[in-house]
């Protein structure tokens, strides 16, 4: 690899249960839209990895029984620095920033901002050509809204193809 760039757009509908009477639903009752650019840069052993994104949303306009929910773009940004051993082993220190998205409920800004870093360390262990398994975990290290909580998490990845 030298240099990689991707760009992904994500719509999400507005699908799902939603009950205009609660405050929490598994809908949301309304559209959203990710726009994220991935650029990756191979430096010898090193991988550098940024992701940056905008998520913007549409109104909810039957929020608590009619009420209308607005909410600003959120912004974030991914970075990975990864390491790569010989024998297929890799490991990553990984950041994540979030910013924006502050609500407005019936024309009045809600104290909800967010504003969240996160750190964290990835080591992925091949088993095989196709396949490894990764253990991960990260910290929130400053949190405005949400996002101060401690995760730890194990996955089994498969690699269809080959030249890996």
């Amino acid at each position: 690899q030298d240099l990689i760039i991707g760009a992904t757009l994500l719509v999400s509908a507005p699908l799902g249960q939603y009950d205009p009477s609660k405050v929490v639903n598994i809908g949301a009752n309304r559209c959203s839209v990710k726009a994220e650019l991935g650029v990756s840069k191979e430096l010898g052993a090193w991988t550098v990895e940024v992701a940056p994104s905008v998520t913007f949303f549409t109104d909810n306009n039957d929020f608590l029984n009619g009420g209308t929910l607005e909410q600003a773009p959120l912004y974030a940004a991914q970075g990975h620095l990864i390491y790569g051993f010989g024998s297929g082993i890799w490991l990553a220190l990984d950041g994540t920033v979030y910013t924006g998205a502050r609500t407005t409920f019936n024309g009045v800004k809600q104290d909800n901002e967010q504003s969240n870093t996160r750190l964290g360390l990835t080591v992925a262990l091949p088993v095989d050509q196709q396949n490894s398994v990764k253990l991960y975990g990260s910290t929130g290290t400053s949190s405005r809204t949400g996002s101060d909580y401690d995760g730890l998490g194990i996955a089994w990845q498969y690699r269809w193809g080959g030249g890996f």
